[in-house]
């Protein structure tokens, strides 16, 4: 079992968001379900908690009720690879939700995800300034992220 499990507060849509998700990653899995009984708070057979794995990572969703919103001051990275699968998450974690700058999109349930190319963070990391700097302009003016955009950029005389 690993040591921290994210844990998302949904209002009523635990088991959706759980299916959505799922849907989106590679080796991902649901784990349990677990529904309010007599006791409640919520209604008799509706979910209550919903543990899923999304490509060897846990998370565990509640259905809390309407009391706490999710915010971008958290976020879950998805490191890409290639444009391909920039592309591929963007599209589906997007759909229904908001695209935001710089690689930042909240879902349709309002949970933020940053979906990142590996080479982005290498670039950023040039330790030559200027190079570094013109990567960094060209990912500002992006949302989802080019990463010929960002190599041409990195490579401009």
């Amino acid at each position: 079992m690993q040591k921290i499990t994210p844990f998302l507060w949904f209002d009523n849509q635990a088991e959706e968001a759980m299916n959505f998700y799922v849907s989106i990653f590679k080796n991902s899995k649901v784990l349990s379900v677990n529904r309010y009984g007599d006791a409640g708070p919520g209604p008799k057979g509706s979910v209550m908690t919903a543990s899923f794995e999304l490509d060897g990572q846990v998370f565990t969703a509640l259905n809390g009720g309407p009391v706490y919103r999710f915010s971008p001051a958290i976020s879950f990275v998805v490191h890409c690879e290639t444009q391909a699968e920039v592309d591929e998450y963007w599209e589906k974690l997007s759909e229904g939700g908001k695209e935001n700058q710089c690689a930042w999109l909240d879902d349709k349930f309002g949970v933020s995800w940053q979906i990142v190319p590996n080479v982005l963070i290498e670039l950023l990391s040039d330790p030559d300034p200027i190079k570094s700097g013109r990567v960094m302009q060209a990912m500002l003016q992006m949302k989802k992220i080019d990463i010929e955009k960002l190599k041409q950029a990195y490579e401009q005389r």
